[in-house]
């Protein structure tokens, strides 16, 4: 009998194209990889991967096995949420990654209600960006994953994945209650100003790169990091501006103030599962949680 776990770690591979790649996204060392994929081969029989260069690529062989482990990981997957929901009370561990304002601003309303519903179920939660825990969502290190998407930025679609939509979440410029940035009411009035921002390569950071650069400058970036809280207080003490989430809500962005991005921008937040897990009752508990502490949620109002 094959190895679910190792089609697993071959289905990382194959998605990926490297074994450093696919160990990045299972949280392995590429040795832990190649031993991995290392066994299976002794299992089938057939070697899996070939050399080419200094790295390596899938064998006809793999892919055939590729093809049929995808079709029987997302069966199990239906089975376990079928069996799931005929014991009637929840049980077990849903292991969820989100990112970090939907961890300061949604989690612990959801947890709350999941606690008092399911006191039986466990939910582990990671923090990490969509873009990443996507891939530990189809290698079967995650059960569901909170993310968000930025305009301009659209996720690919893809067919082994339910996406359901939690909802829209205003951006706005942040601005310092004193000092020299406090009276804008423009981005192109900042563009002398000191930003704290998400790093470029990330979806944040490059919508308002973006968003800047249609406002003919670059941002002068003094704090570059995905920490918000960081980024509202470096806005609160005058140190800089930033683009933040209304999700953040008001009490953390208190002392700060908000000003409307050109044409009142939105994020949309989502939830992504495994197609064949989306029926799950875990899934489905987590994500009704979620949705209730998303329209609970207090949002700031902008100047």
């Amino acid at each position: 009998m094959l190895n679910l776990h190792r089609l697993a770690v071959l289905l990382e591979v194959e998605q990926h194209g490297t074994l450093a790649a696919a160990a990045r996204a299972l949280s392995y060392s590429p040795s832990a990889v190649s031993q991995q994929l290392t066994q299976l081969e002794r299992e089938v029989g057939v070697a899996l991967t070939e050399p080419v260069g200094r790295g390596i690529q899938l064998t006809d062989a793999a892919r055939v096995l590729i093809a049929h482990a995808r079709g029987a990981i997302a069966q199990l997957e239906q089975a376990e949420a079928e069996l799931a929901a005929m014991r009637g009370e929840l049980a077990g561990r849903l292991r969820v990654a989100a990112f970090q304002t939907g961890l300061l601003s949604l989690l612990p309303g959801a947890l709350a209600t999941l606690e008092r519903e399911h006191p039986q179920l466990r939910i582990d939660v990671a923090q990490r960006e969509a873009a990443d825990a996507t891939s530990g969502l189809l290698a079967g290190a995650f059960d569901i994953v909170l993310g968000e998407e930025y305009p301009g930025g659209a996720l690919r679609p893809n067919d082994r994945l339910d996406r359901v939509d939690l909802g829209d979440d205003d951006l706005f410029l942040a601005l310092p209650r004193t000092g020299p940035w406090s009276s804008a009411r423009r981005v192109e009035d900042l563009a002398d100003a000191l930003w704290a921002l998400d790093p470029a390569l990330t979806p944040p950071g490059r919508w308002v790169r973006e968003v800047c650069r249609t406002k003919g400058f670059e941002p002068d970036v003094s704090f570059d990091g995905i920490d918000l809280l960081m980024q509202v207080h470096m806005v609160r003490t005058g140190q800089a501006v930033a683009a933040l989430p209304g999700l953040l809500g008001t009490e953390r962005m208190q002392d700060v103030r908000l000003v409307q991005f050109p044409g009142s921008p939105q994020r949309t937040l989502f939830t992504l599962a495994r197609s064949a897990a989306a029926g799950h009752p875990a899934v489905v508990a987590f994500r009704a949680a979620l949705a209730d502490a998303f329209a609970a949620h207090d949002r700031p109002q902008p100047e």
